[in-house]
């Protein structure tokens, strides 16, 4: 039994290595590739995202800034809990910084990523149960198709998804008015997200 939990050990190690020694889009990286993703194959709630910034570039930290604070704050968990690898998995949807749009704002997820390293990933964490999808590039490649057509109204059909996935807004500063226009998200949709999230950890 030791031998086989241990194949499968190795096995996951050399996927997680693979992954983070991607170049795949270097030549479109203006800081250059750094695959960030974190998660054992234990672990059974899985938060995608979009793709890191330049703080999580710089630390390798997945949500190590001010959205991971309010993340944080939505799902009531604590740091520890947070970047606890056998119960919490974080895989973005680019796995390194894209870069800056001209007028501001980074540039969305690289469009390679996701396609090349999902699906073996999500192979490898076999114990998840639950998958927030944080911001409209994860809600748009996972719930895709689907009959909503914002990701407002997704996220308000939340139910819709369960108990695979729950759809949610990106945590970032410019969600801080979308959140008070919408009083429905911190009424209905907090309380059943920690709900879930404290029973799966």
């Amino acid at each position: 039994m030791r031998a086989c939990r241990d194949l499968r050990d190795d096995a996951f190690d050399r996927l997680v290595a693979e992954v983070r020694a991607c170049t795949r889009c270097a030549p479109h990286l203006p800081l250059g590739p750094r695959p960030v993703l974190r998660g054992l194959p234990s672990a059974r709630l899985l938060i995608t995202s979009q793709a890191p910034g330049t703080k999580v570039h710089e630390t390798g930290l997945s949500f190590n800034d001010r959205s991971g604070d309010r993340l944080r704050q939505w799902l009531a968990i604590d740091r520890d809990a947070f970047y606890d690898e056998r119960r919490v998995a974080i895989l973005p949807m680019g796995l390194c910084y894209p870069g800056r749009h001209a007028a501001g704002g980074d540039l969305p997820p690289r469009p390679e990523c996701a396609p090349l390293w999902h699906a073996r990933l999500l192979a490898a964490w076999p114990a998840v149960e639950l998958t927030l999808l944080v911001g409209s590039y994860a809600i748009d490649y996972y719930l895709k198709p689907r009959p909503q057509k914002s990701m407002t109204e997704t996220v308000r059909a939340w139910r819709d998804f369960l108990p695979d996935f729950l759809p949610l807004p990106h945590p970032s500063w410019r969600t801080v008015a979308w959140e008070a226009r919408h009083p429905w998200f911190a009424a209905e949709v907090l309380p059943e997200l920690r709900r879930r999230v404290q029973r799966l950890l």
